[in-house]
């Protein structure tokens, strides 16, 4: 009877560490592949979208133009700092699980890029492509650019911070501001967990639009050089 419970035990034991594993290697070397593919996907979606508009062609000013539709690839962000990680990096639309398990997403009430107020991003730090893994190499003044099919955005990072998952006003159109100030500025924002295997803080980084660059105009400096 004794011997049966201790094999018994050992077996369930057994199984357990066999499902700890699995969730181990589906955690930390699966869901970097699939947000890959995810994101090789979202970034030919997105350049085949460009190819099939017009040179210069702007959508009309309509609800459905001016709003995406959650999942939809809207840009693509280029950090030359985190160049292993955040190269030609698509920006979907929406910060849900969805998105963010396939690489950056924009906060949907954000700005666009290039306008006046807060283009707000987030990424995982650490599973899920971890795109912004490395956010603690990031300085005051490294750049983050942004490609639209038209327009190159050039952003130049000024200041960052560490604060509570209730800070929402991080994203707002002018972070720290009361409520309701009106923009006067281009800025971005990329928030993400902290530390990189928890989630109980965030750290976040804000930056200011510095050069907008048409594309028939040429590439920025920090595109041709990496």
């Amino acid at each position: 009877m004794v011997r049966r419970l201790i094999r018994g035990t050992g077996e369930l034991l057994l199984t357990a560490g066999v499902v700890l594993l699995l969730l181990v290697v589906y955690q930390l070397w699966w869901t970097n592949v699939s947000a890959a593919r995810a994101a090789d996907a979202g970034r030919a979606a997105l350049e085949q979208t460009w190819a099939q508009q017009p040179a210069g062609a702007t959508p009309a000013p309509t609800a459905a133009a001016s709003k995406p539709a959650l999942g939809d690839p809207i840009a693509l962000l280029y950090v030359p700092r985190l160049r292993d990680k955040v190269w030609a990096a698509p920006v979907l639309q929406g910060v849900g699980l969805e998105q963010l398990a396939e690489g950056v997403g924009h906060y949907p009430r954000s700005a666009m890029p290039g306008e006046l107020g807060n283009f707000a991003l987030a990424a995982h730090r650490a599973t899920h492509g971890e795109p912004f893994r490395d956010i603690d190499r990031l300085r005051d003044g490294d750049q983050v650019i942004v490609e639209t099919k038209d327009t190159w955005y050039v952003y130049v990072l000024d200041k960052d911070r560490i604060v509570q998952p209730t800070d929402v006003w991080v994203v707002d159109p002018v972070p720290g501001a009361a409520a309701g100030t009106t923009p006067t500025r281009a800025l971005i924002t990329l928030t993400t967990c902290n530390p990189r295997w928890a989630s109980y803080e965030r750290w976040i980084w804000w930056g200011t639009l510095s050069q907008t660059l048409p594309k028939s105009q040429g590439t920025p400096a920090a595109i041709t050089a990496g």
